[in-house]
């Protein structure tokens, strides 16, 4: 006698029992070699076809338990390298592995991520682009929250709060820890020296503790047909500000690269160079590539750093019957030629050093004030050049003033350096001298933020291999009993005392006007208008 069969409902349930039957679980969609057939062959398609081809998609829950996030190794990633394959040296599309840290391209079928994947035993890749993580070689992609930090390392954000913080005190008595437990203060890291980068390590430390560069860069969302060194630039920023990084040093080798690139092998790795060579090319490059022109605050560059000089000049007349040793002098009498000039930082000369020492003073450095160098720009002081006698003097002051002191001549045979130590105040430096009509809106008072030395052994000049590049940078907003400067060699971090920042041979400093006590600086200086009229 035949087992009568229950009968089956139009909604899928048993009639018989009441109770509804199971469904079988759905299976993950196989790849027959009819399908692979059925695609283009790989010589009648683009190199790239493959590259992000999308495999089959398993429908069925994945759990994080499946997804290898085990074998994930933080100790190993390193996003601060260019962005290339290993392999075929690419830089469209890449995927980086979170198992061993290496750069693969693509994650097709035939890419090479997808090789490494099966090889080597490896299974979860982040596109260096995007984000994103995926489990290869089955292709799906993962969202779980334990690989927010990996994604925050490779591409950290920031928003208006936490960027308003950085300038306060209180940012540096908050330390930020690595994934060694290591202690260190985001934005006063160490930079690698990959070769003999430390000319322009100092410059990018400088530029990057200027608020408002680094808070533009800091916002940024470059994602369009910005330049590639702008982008780098703002990524490494982003990258020295990160509280959150894996190891408490950062290394610039992805943005220099492009600047070797972008100035055709001017500025490179393994060459020593100028520092404020670099400065000049790397503010006038990010200034053009941001869209600037010639305009007054066309880009943060110049609403930053740009000032604006008068310059009077006049061509040297010879008297037969003047005198071998007098200088020449402007004449009023003869035509003055004035023009106005932009400037993104101020060129001043150290006096020459004496040519001999007596037997007691040999071991003296030749000293000099800031304000003795500094009236180069009073209007009054002249300087002869080429036949032509010019004076200079301030007609607008920038928010932030770079100095450059030159102490680096260079002849047909030798280059030499002025060993003249220069004296400055940390705060309250004036510069109401030089200015032609001071605003009574804004103050002539400035104070340092950052102050680039050069040091090497006596005889030595910047291409030897003996030279060092420093930079001491003021910590926050600084003053008072309570301020702070770090020095910064490269990797070495170390918080230094004031009296310290003096004993170097200073070549380049960036000095932040005062936003605050304007009022009281007008006063001051009427009382001292009124003593000397009295």
């Amino acid at each position: 006698m035949s087992e009568s069969r229950p009968k089956r409902s139009d909604d899928g349930s048993n009639e018989q029992d009441g109770l509804p039957e199971l469904e079988r679980p759905v299976k993950r969609a196989r790849v027959t070699p009819d399908d692979v057939e059925e695609t283009p062959s790989r010589a009648n398609v683009p190199d790239d076809y493959y590259e992000d081809e999308e495999l089959a998609q398993p429908t069925e829950q994945i759990h994080s338990s499946d997804l290898y996030l085990d074998t994930i190794n933080r100790a190993v990633l390193d996003f601060d390298f260019e962005k290339v394959c290993s392999v075929s040296l690419t830089n469209v599309n890449v995927y980086g592995c979170l198992v061993c840290g290496k750069y693969f391209q693509g994650r097709g079928r035939k890419s090479y991520a997808y090789s490494h994947s099966i090889h080597d035993d490896h299974h979860v890749f982040i596109n260096l682009e995007t984000t994103k993580v995926y489990v290869l070689p089955d292709g799906y992609p993962v969202s779980d929250p334990s690989l927010e930090d990996i994604s925050f390392v490779l591409n950290p954000t920031f928003t208006q709060g936490s960027v308003a913080t950085l300038s306060s005190p209180a940012h540096h008595l908050k330390p930020s820890y690595d994934l060694a437990h290591k202690a260190y203060v985001p934005g006063y890291v160490g930079l690698n020296n990959i070769k003999r980068n430390d000319y322009m390590n100092v410059i990018i430390h400088s530029l990057l503790h200027i608020p408002p560069l680094r808070d533009f860069l800091l916002l940024s969302n470059f994602r369009g047909k910005e330049s590639e060194l702008l982008k780098r630039f703002a990524g490494l920023a982003k990258k020295l500000w990160n509280p959150r990084l894996f190891k408490s040093q950062v290394s610039p080798h992805e943005f220099l690269q492009e600047v070797n690139r972008a100035s055709v092998g001017k500025f490179r790795l393994e060459h020593q160079g100028d520092p404020v060579e670099f400065l000049g090319w790397l503010l006038n490059r990010v200034h053009k590539d941001l869209g600037g022109t010639k305009k007054k605050n066309s880009s943060i560059i110049f609403s930053t750093f740009q000032g604006e000089l008068r310059v009077e000049t006049q061509q040297v007349l010879v008297r037969p019957d003047a005198d071998g040793h007098e200088k020449p002098r402007f004449d009023i009498d003869r035509d003055i030629k004035v023009s106005e000039s932009p400037f993104l930082f101020l060129a001043v000369d150290l006096p020459p050093p004496p040519l001999f020492q007596d037997a007691v003073e040999k071991n003296i450095i030749p000293q000099v004030s800031i304000q003795s160098i500094l009236a180069k720009y009073d209007g009054k002081t002249t300087q002869e050049s080429l036949g032509q006698l010019r004076r200079f003097k301030c007609k607008r002051l920038p928010q932030y003033i770079i100095l450059h002191f030159k102490r680096f001549t260079k002849n047909i045979f030798v280059e030499e350096k002025n060993p003249t130590i220069v004296n400055f105040p940390l705060r309250g430096l004036d510069f109401r001298a030089y200015v032609d009509t001071p605003s009574t809106d804004l103050s002539t008072l400035y104070d340092l933020i950052a102050n680039v030395t050069h040091e090497s052994v006596a005889g030595t000049t910047r291409d030897k291999e003996s030279t060092v590049w420093k930079v001491h940078l003021r910590a926050a907003g600084g003053g008072g009993e309570s301020e702070k400067w770090f020095m910064i060699q490269d990797l070495i971090v170390q918080e230094t005392r004031k009296e310290m920042i003096f004993l170097g041979e200073t070549v380049l400093q960036i000095w932040e006007r005062r936003a605050h006590d304007t009022k009281g600086t007008e006063e001051v200086h009427k009382a001292m208008e009124v003593d000397k009229q009295s």
